[in-house]
């Protein structure tokens, strides 16, 4: 019996003296393992417009990740914010409440579509999206832009000084950048039959898609934690 009570002072005596060197990495471990709350703030082609719930890109996107195989990309929770007819004047004014509320460690900011089919000025799209990276950055969040283009039709210039908005705005603030949210869907041949019957939402056999092309660009932003 004194040999047992003698082995179990040896034991708490070294894991009294080796505490202090292990805490550190507890904490760290512990950290590491923190679910990462992303938060995307959109307009209804991120909110499931015309679409049953569960089948939009966002949730697609979720559910991706859990598949992983790393912890940093299986551990995290979305925050859809998401709001049909939504523009980045809006995005703007919603958000630092929405990043007070949540928290998020990123964001994801996909709007401007319906900017353009307002015909608002694009200086002003310009600096919304550039309040609300500035917004996101101060509370320490990561930020990945998700870019829009409009058709031909809009005239050559105002297409192409829309899209350029997107990544002027991205490289200024250097922060992560999918130019096109409909990237292999929008500028396919046959796109026509992967849209809605307005011709602007997507059908639910293209979302598996735009989550698939989100997730390469988001998955460095979840490994950095």
């Amino acid at each position: 019996m004194c040999d047992y009570f003698k082995r179990l002072f040896q034991c708490l005596l070294c894991v009294a003296l080796f505490a202090p060197a292990f805490g550190p990495f507890v904490q760290a471990h512990a950290l590491e393992a923190k679910a990462a709350r992303v938060l995307v703030l959109g307009d209804s082609l991120s909110a499931e417009y015309g679409l049953a719930r569960g089948q939009g890109w966002v949730q697609l996107l979720d559910t991706q990740l859990r598949a992983e195989h790393s912890p940093k990309l299986r551990e995290h929770e979305f925050i859809n914010a998401s709001i049909s007819g939504e523009t980045t004047a809006g995005g703007r004014s919603r958000l630092p409440e929405l990043l007070k509320q949540h928290q998020p460690d990123i964001v994801i900011i996909e709007l401007g579509a319906n900017d353009a089919l307002r015909g608002l000025d694009i200086k002003s799209t310009r600096a919304n999206l550039e309040a609300m990276v500035t917004a996101s950055r101060q509370t320490k969040a990561r930020v990945l832009m998700i870019g829009m283009q409009v058709p031909p039709n809009y005239g050559k210039r105002y297409t192409d000084d829309f899209a350029r908005a997107f990544v002027d705005v991205a490289q200024a603030n250097k922060v992560a950048l999918m130019p096109f949210l409909l990237k292999d869907v929008g500028d396919r041949p046959d796109s026509k039959e992967w849209f809605q019957n307005d011709g602007l939402h997507p059908l639910a056999k293209a979302h598996p898609i735009i989550a698939k092309n989100i997730l390469g660009a988001l998955k460095p932003l979840l490994m950095l934690r």
